[in-house]
């Protein structure tokens, strides 16, 4: 008997820690949101390119996109324009788009727009980059200048990273040496130039990320930030202030020394960016994030069916709900039902009914249903016979009441067609045998505490944020499934037999 109780403890700290975990890893690692009413944040940007075209010449436009890899993936990306053909290529780890058209002449103006958002996986691409570089060459003063430069660094660091950051913040000291190396130019690009030459003689490589803040209503110019690859991932600095990581806010547009924009038959091609944001619906936009991808984020969750099927399933993880419900007033409570399932089927029933109309239909049904079965009990059928004739009856009695509803404009009462007919029949067959057994007081008391379980699993299976957690966090049911087993070795007890006991409590 004692490894009897173990075995049953472990099984239930097993299945309770099981669906804990599950569900903390939808949570927390997979970002799934805890409620139905959850948003998440999506950017619109639009990026609006002008320039002069020359007359009678063709026009070849290119522009750097986003490559949209890492931290965000795009919903809806468009170029337009007008009588310009557009081509997409990869160049060096970026995307850049081509506009290209025969004959336009006069200012020209072309969009970029792009739809993202936060990419809704927990899986992150495996970075890839370069752990070496060869050191640029360089020569007399410039020569001099860099070598002294170096040795504070080298002392003042331990690894690649504070060996990156020191450099940044030498650079921006703007002593004799860094201006020399400067040549009068303090610019952010220039000083790029010069961090990138200290730590090339390092053989540390180095490259320049071109970056759009995520700003709403705000004119935004594209921001450069350094980055080095130690092996494992990328480590981004700041070219001004050596400040390491990249702001969460920060979406990488491009890479490398080239120019935004570049334009053949053009001059003066520049670029605006406007964006704003709008919020979805977080689950929404997590079935539109893994359409949009790779990600097998939704692949294995009940949001992988078809649409019809997760209709029926949302419908049917709430089973055990219900059963949880009528266990409770059955174990703890001692409320008398007809069996443990008769009430969870009927309070799906309510579903299509609605609770006050389906209580009464199922009032009146189960009324004429019991006067059939006693008048039949007089004429000493056997139980087979006698529940055909009481199922037939059933649905006589359902067609009669659908016709008299569709009449008097209650269309509702249709509905009651879809009532489970064999569930109603056993069900009055059981409260009439009840009624014969122990007496037509006990089988009403049956037949209300039925109707009150019913009601009140309905009432609890219905409530929108639960069925939404549970449809979304399946694991959950494990955390049932151990607390059903927990009141399966309940003995105490039930509520209503305390007051029924309450005179031997005194004594």
């Amino acid at each position: 008997m004692r490894s009897l109780n173990l075995h049953l403890k472990v099984l239930i700290t097993v299945l309770v820690a099981l669906g804990l975990m599950v569900t903390a890893y939808q949570i927390f690692v997979l970002g799934i949101p805890v409620t139905e009413d959850d948003t998440a944040d999506l950017w619109n940007i639009d990026a609006k390119v002008e320039f002069q075209a020359n007359p009678r010449e063709p026009v070849k436009l290119q522009m750097f996109v986003p490559p949209l890899n890492q931290d965000y993936v795009s919903l809806n990306e468009s170029f337009i324009s007008n009588n310009y053909g557009v081509s997409i290529n990869r160049v060096d780890g970026n995307r850049k788009v081509t506009w290209s058209a025969r004959r336009v002449s006069g200012g020209q103006t072309l969009y970029y727009r792009l739809v993202l958002t936060k990419r809704y996986s927990g899986e992150k691409l495996k970075a890839k980059g370069p752990i070496f570089r060869d050191s640029i060459p360089v020569e007399g003063a410039e020569k001099i200048a860099a070598e002294a430069l170096m040795a504070p660094i080298r002392q003042h660091s331990a690894d690649v990273e504070t060996f990156i950051s020191e450099t940044i913040k030498r650079v921006n000291q703007l002593d004799d040496n860094v201006k020399l190396l400067l040549a009068g130019d303090a610019s952010t690009p220039n000083k790029a130039k010069v961090i990138e030459l200290l730590l090339s003689i390092a053989h540390v490589p180095m490259e320049r990320v071109h970056t759009i803040r995520l700003v709403a209503d705000q004119p935004q110019t594209p921001e450069l930030w350094l980055r080095s690859f130690n092996g494992d991932s990328w480590l981004y600095f700041n070219p001004e202030t050596g400040e390491q990581g990249l702001p969460v806010d920060r979406l990488m547009w491009w890479t490398g020394d080239e120019p935004l924009v570049s334009v053949e038959g053009g001059k003066k091609a520049q670029v605006s960016f406007s964006m704003n944001n709008s919020e979805m619906n977080a689950i929404r936009l997590a079935k539109l994030t893994d359409e949009n991808t790779d990600a097998e984020f939704l692949e294995y969750s009940l949001y992988g069916l078809p649409l019809s099927t997760q209709q029926t399933f949302m419908i049917m993880v709430m089973i055990p709900i219900g059963v949880l419900v009528i266990l409770v007033l059955r174990n703890l409570i001692g409320l008398q039902t007809l069996g443990t399932f008769t009430p969870v089927l009927i309070a799906l029933a309510f579903r299509e009914t609605q609770l006050g109309f389906g209580i009464a239909l199922f009032t009146i049904i189960t009324a004429l249903g019991l006067s059939l079965r006693s008048y039949l009990e007089h004429l000493k059928l056997q139980m087979l016979p006698r529940l055909s004739v009481v199922l037939t009856f059933v649905v006589v009695l359902i067609a009669i009441i659908s016709l008299f509803s569709h009449k008097l404009g209650l269309e509702r009462g249709l509905s009651v067609a879809l009532f489970p007919m064999v569930i109603l029949t056993m069900t009055i067959e059981r409260l009439s045998i009840t009624w014969e057994e122990r007496g037509g007081s006990h089988a009403m008391k049956v037949a209300v505490g039925t109707l009150f379980a019913a009601t009140l699993a309905h009432l609890l299976m219905t409530v929108p944020e639960l069925s939404y957690f549970v449809f979304t966090f399946p694991g959950v049911l494990l955390v049932l499934v151990g607390f059903m087993l927990a009141m399966g070795r309940y003995r105490g007890y039930r509520l209503t037999e305390l007051f029924r006991f309450k005179a031997f409590l005194k004594d």
